[in-house]
């Protein structure tokens, strides 16, 4: 048992070690890209590539957040916060959408203005920095690629950057469009579609985000079924005050009352409880009360719908 618990860390620490490198270079990468993309885009006029560097820059920041957060949820409990540091992750990942929307609220604006405001733009120079963006989003992707089963957090850099290697092709596309037929009004449309493609991914990141932060039940998780799971164990008369929670962006809680009138069941029983319910469900930290159902004695949140 030591042995094992002693090689899982040691994996644990490794695992750890290469997402911090991923994040490094990572980012370092798209800030590097964001400042050549956003002065050529100055220079040439180019919205489509001022708007995918203020993407990436809101990327470059997401990139942070998850990283500050992974971090963060390593931390270990204190006497005033019992969890730990988890939940960081669940609001890094609901500020990044956040400042993700105004920033493509203001692209949106002022690529609107420049239907009736057309400007001249240097077709190739479009080209050639979109270009760069394709390989370096591409290569920061495969850096989270292996990581994205397991970890919510690394999943959405993964998915951003992705996304990003994307939305660079679409403005390779606008530059070679203006080349070939001088149509200045192909910058702004591809700006508009910047925008509603990062608005539509980052509108289900806020959702989840918000969602996990007001300790809604994880959308992998059909709390039918736990209920049902619960109530079918031995000696088990019924199940009350049912909770399940994000502590983080990877880490699930439950706490719920168990109502055995025969007493308790042993210990063995509720570490059987707790590992079938992170080997079936997913649900790592479970806390259970257990009652006998006396009437002399009943529990005031027996009731359905109170907390």
């Amino acid at each position: 048992m030591v042995h094992d618990h002693s090689h899982k860390h040691q994996g644990h620490e490794h695992g750890q070690g290469s997402t911090n490198r991923a994040f490094a270079i990572g980012t370092a990468l798209n800030i590097g890209f964001v400042i050549v993309e956003a002065v050529y885009g100055y220079r040439v006029n180019s919205l489509a590539l001022v708007a995918d560097a203020g993407h990436n820059l809101s990327d470059v920041l997401g990139l942070l957040l998850a990283w500050g957060a992974s971090a963060l949820t390593l931390r270990p409990p204190t006497r005033r916060h019992t969890y730990g540091l988890r939940r960081s992750s669940i609001l890094a990942a609901l500020l990044n959408a956040l400042v993700l929307l105004l920033a493509m609220g203001a692209i949106a604006w002022e690529a609107v203005r420049r239907f009736s405001e057309p400007s001249s733009v240097s077709g190739g120079t479009v080209i050639g920095v979109a270009v760069v963006g394709i390989i370096i989003n591409t290569v920061t992707a495969l850096m989270f690629m292996s990581g994205r089963q397991n970890d919510l957090n690394i999943r959405g850099a993964f998915l951003h950057m992705a996304a990003d290697a994307g939305v660079s092709l679409g403005v390779v596309l606008a530059g070679i469009a203006i080349v070939f037929t001088g149509w200045l009004w192909f910058d702004p449309v591809v700006s508009l579609i910047i925008v509603v493609v990062v608005v539509v991914g980052t509108w289900q990141l806020l959702k989840s985000s918000l969602d996990l932060a007001l300790d809604a039940v994880p959308a992998s998780i059909e709390p039918l079924a736990v209920r049902t799971y619960l109530a079918e164990l031995r000696d088990v008369a019924g199940v009350h005050d049912l909770h399940i929670w994000a502590m983080s962006t990877t880490k699930t809680a439950l706490t719920a009352h168990l109502v055995i009138p025969t007493g308790h069941p042993s210990d063995a029983f509720l570490v059987q409880v707790n590992r079938e319910l992170q080997d079936n469900f997913g649900i790592e930290h479970t806390t259970l009360q257990i009652e006998t159902g006396d009437p002399s004695y009943p529990c005031p949140l027996a009731q359905e719908n109170v907390v």
